[in-house]
């Protein structure tokens, strides 16, 4: 872990005039937004920007000194930040957001500071999940101070500022992308500095993602990012979709990680019914009539007892082709690994809380720990480095 200031990615440079990325949604061979042939090149023929680009939207001296100004600040919000991790995938439904907030949780919990984003702004639920829901924003004069979910673990969500949380956020892109411009612009991060700044994103390659990746682009702010599908192809056709946006718009992917890949769970928590209809379950008024639960688990202690604290496992989804596993070695990514679906992940993220140092002896600790170590040795911080310069040494 990072005892000192985090550094910044070496990659961060002072932008230039051409440093402004692609439209993620541009042609194959564009020449830029800021280029002289920008919207007049034979690439940009039917490209959904090209208008903006011929009209100068983007390379006239205002437009050039705007970006410049924009990328000035986003650098100064992020200087003591070491890594800008984006969590991805094309699909929702597939727990994204329960990885980004357990992976944050992992990290504060063995010391790293860390920090949530949370772009999904449509959406919003790493509050929820980090335990900081219904708390409020503070702002300085320097900008907004985000809320700690504990003295590792910082977090920034549209939902702070709603004053109704069941309120639907019905925003056109611009608003969009103008609150998340205002997120990594005016955000005050750890002065201590963050060794991960985890970006949750919304499912898709929509506006939220297209504005996010651009504004840190153009300081080299992205580190890198994790995508996240389950196994079933109704799925991975759009993760797919996630993997080419990455790759066009220039983003190291960190590992893709196989999430629901199995329901696990120890015999003793699970629940038992007595075999009844579908027809009888649905006009059976006392829902609880079948369960045999108690029955069941007092016959497996006195009878066999060491079975209670087996892990039981089934699949949730069916496997399409070669999997996840399958995809990742298509695209030429790492594969992160499988995280079961375990009941108390789900609690854990209900509660707000640390699911692998609230539930220890759960399923789906080691696989979570697991995940953790790989991103932390993909995307080491100062002290880690240090740390691993020091074995070396004394390995020799």
């Amino acid at each position: 872990m990072s005892s000192s200031t985090s550094s910044p990615p070496s990659a961060w440079v002072t932008p230039k005039p051409t440093d402004t990325p692609q439209p993620a949604d541009a042609n194959e061979g564009c020449v830029g937004p800021q280029s002289s042939d920008a919207g007049k090149a034979s690439a940009c023929a039917g490209c959904p920007s090209q208008k903006a680009c011929s009209s100068g939207a983007y390379n006239s001296p205002a437009a050039v000194a705007q970006q410049q100004a924009e990328a000035t600040e986003i650098r100064a919000a992020l200087q003591n930040v070491s890594h800008v991790l984006l969590v991805l995938s094309g699909k929702g439904g597939v727990g994204k957001s329960t990885v980004a907030c357990q992976t944050a949780h992992t990290l504060a919990s063995r010391g790293y500071r860390v920090g949530v984003l949370d772009v999904d702004i449509c959406g919003p639920s790493c509050a929820r999940m980090l335990g900081v829901s219904g708390q409020t924003v503070h702002r300085s004069g320097s900008g907004w101070c985000p809320v700690y979910s504990n003295p590792n673990l910082a977090v920034m969500s549209v939902s702070f500022l709603l004053a109704d949380p069941d309120a639907a956020v019905v925003w056109r892109g611009p608003r969009k992308n103008g609150m998340i411009k205002q997120f990594l612009t005016e955000t005050e991060w750890d002065s201590d500095g963050l060794d991960y700044l985890i970006v949750d994103t919304p499912p898709g390659t929509s506006d939220e993602h297209i504005s996010t990746v651009q504004l840190l682009q153009a300081v080299g702010g992205v580190s890198g990012a994790i995508v996240v599908t389950t196994p079933e192809e109704v799925s991975l056709s759009d993760v797919r979709k996630e993997l080419n946006f990455c790759k066009k718009t220039k983003i190291d992917v960190v590992g893709v990680v196989e999430n629901m890949s199995s329901f696990q769970t120890k015999v003793k928590d699970l629940k038992f019914h007595r075999p009844v209809s579908a027809k009888e379950r649905y006009l059976c008024e006392d829902k609880d009539a079948s369960d045999i639960t108690d029955d069941i688990l007092a016959k497996l202690k006195e009878k066999c007892p060491e079975v209670l604290d087996i892990i039981a496992s089934a699949d949730v989804f069916p496997m399409s082709g070669s999997g996840p596993r399958g995809m990742a070695d298509k695209f030429g990514v790492p594969y992160l690994g499988e995280l079961p679906l375990d009941p108390n992940v789900l609690k854990a993220c209900e509660d707000g809380v640390c699911f692998v140092t609230t539930y220890k002896d759960s399923a789906a600790v080691g696989p979570v720990d697991a995940l953790v170590d790989r991103l932390v040795k993909a995307l080491p911080v100062e002290g880690d480095m240090d740390d691993d310069e020091e074995v070396g040494d004394m390995e020799e």
